[in-house]
Order: structure tokens, then sequence, then C-alpha cells
């Protein structure tokens, strides 16, 4: 198995990163791609990376809720990130417009300029979008080529936006949040029209940790160890048998970032 979004420089993790990493090899995930959210914490995600070579990747980007922050020296910083073999995507990259934590006008520069450094590196670009779906599909429109090389991370929403993203080639990645009984119900119904060859998983943690996980853990953090449960929820919702999606998940994500 192969988390494809883990946020392993977060404050909750600090100094507990190797219990971490082993909890989740012993969970059988063997590969682990560390997201970077702004140009420092790309930096360090690249960093952490390095002491694990072969289990840990990084991806170098600015998200959307840090494009307030994207100042003249930020792609170039991104650019020397782009040059070391484990970075293996741009992102996470996008609009959020939920909360608006940046100005939107900000967002549009940034991702922007992000989707130029993918074309320009000739990288995958791993993909945020909250509250902008159509204004989301509408920048990426004017990049046809990159979008078969875009994956839409921790994907939400319902069964309408999914088809929207596969109409146009996009992969989806999805996390713990479809075994959320309240929040996940959209989710899950579109997952009945999600073709196996388009899709990733993720735990995004320390966030989304699985709702239903039995016994309940005393923690509310994420780990990349409760992986394998999010796999077994989304392959019964989509009807297949568990050993050949995990297969097919894990080769989608190896071709797909080059793993």
């Amino acid at each position: 198995m192969i988390d494809i979004g883990l946020n392993l420089t977060e404050d909750q993790f600090l100094g507990k990163e190797r219990d971490v990493l082993t909890r989740a090899l012993e969970a059988g995930v063997k590969q682990m791609i560390l997201t970077g959210g702004s140009v420092e914490g790309s930096e360090r995600a690249l960093a952490m990376a390095k002491k694990h070579e072969h289990v840990l990747f990084s991806t170098a980007g600015v998200h959307p809720h840090d494009a307030k922050t994207f100042d003249n020296t930020s792609a170039e910083r991104l650019r020397a990130l782009y040059k070391d073999p484990q970075v293996i995507a741009v992102g996470e990259c996008g609009l959020d417009f939920d909360r608006n934590y940046s100005d939107p006008v900000d967002q549009y520069r940034v991702f922007e300029t992000q989707l130029s450094l993918a074309e320009e590196n000739d990288l995958p670009i791993f993909l945020h979008e909250r509250a902008a779906h159509r204004e989301f599909i509408d920048v990426m429109k004017q990049h046809p080529a990159l979008i078969e090389r875009a994956v839409v991370h921790c994907f939400t929403g319902d069964k309408e936006q999914l088809k929207n993203y596969l109409d146009l080639g996009f992969h989806i990645g999805v996390t713990g949040w479809v075994c959320d009984p309240k929040r996940g119900t959209e989710l899950r119904d579109a997952l009945q029209y999600m073709p196996l060859d388009r899709l990733m998983i993720e735990t995004d943690a320390p966030y989304l940790i699985p709702k239903n996980l039995k016994p309940k853990p005393k923690s509310r953090t994420n780990e990349p160890m409760y992986l394998p449960h999010i796999g077994r929820e989304i392959a019964d919702i989509m009807q297949v048998e568990e050993t050949g999606f995990f297969e097919t998940v894990a080769e989608n994500t190896k071709r797909f970032f080059k793993l």
C-alpha cells in the first residue's frame, strides 16, 4: 500500500516520526508521500524524506491557504526542490474559497504559477479544491495537458463533482472522510461511479482519522497505519475484492508518480 498524502512534518508528529513510520510499515503501508503545503514545509518534508529513502517521498508546493506568503523567492526555492528525485509532484496547490485564508486573487496567481512549474519540470500535480469546484475546473481547462497527470487530493464531493473530474481525466485521492457516517454520505454514494484505474488512497494524517475504527483509538491523531482500514471501506463500497483493489490502487499510484 502507498499513502499518497501524509503530513508528517505537522506538530502532532514531532519527535514521533520513527514510531509512526514503524506502525505504518507493520500495517503494510510500504511507501508514503509527504505533503508540502508551503515553501518551508516542502523543504522540511524533503529533509525528512531523505532520512528514509525508498519509503518516503515528498511533494513541493504552496497550499491555497498560504498563497499570501508566496513572494519573489518562492518559485526559485520550489525549483530547487524539484531537482531532487525524491520530490515527485508539484503541490499541494489549488483553490480554497471555503474560508479564504488567502485572498482569491492571490490564490489564482499562486495556483497558475505552480501549474507553470509543473509544466516546466514535467511533474504530476497534487491538487486541493474546496468550495471552488467550477472555478478550479475553469483554471485547469486552460492546462489540458496537465489534467492527465493531476490528482484531486482528499476528494470529499458528490457524484456530480466526481463525474465532472472524471470526464476531464483527473485522478482522485480518497481519505478516511469516506469512513464518516455523517459527513461522508455523499462521497460514499459518489464512489459507486468511481473507476478503479483512476483511484488512489490516502490518510491526510494527522487529519481525518476514520470515524468508524473499532476499537475507537484513544488519540484523535490520524496515522498512515489506518490506510488499510480506509482501503477496505472503499473496496466494500465499490464492491471490489480487497486483494485486487489494493493491488490495482498501488499500481495506479506507482504509474502516476513514477515510483
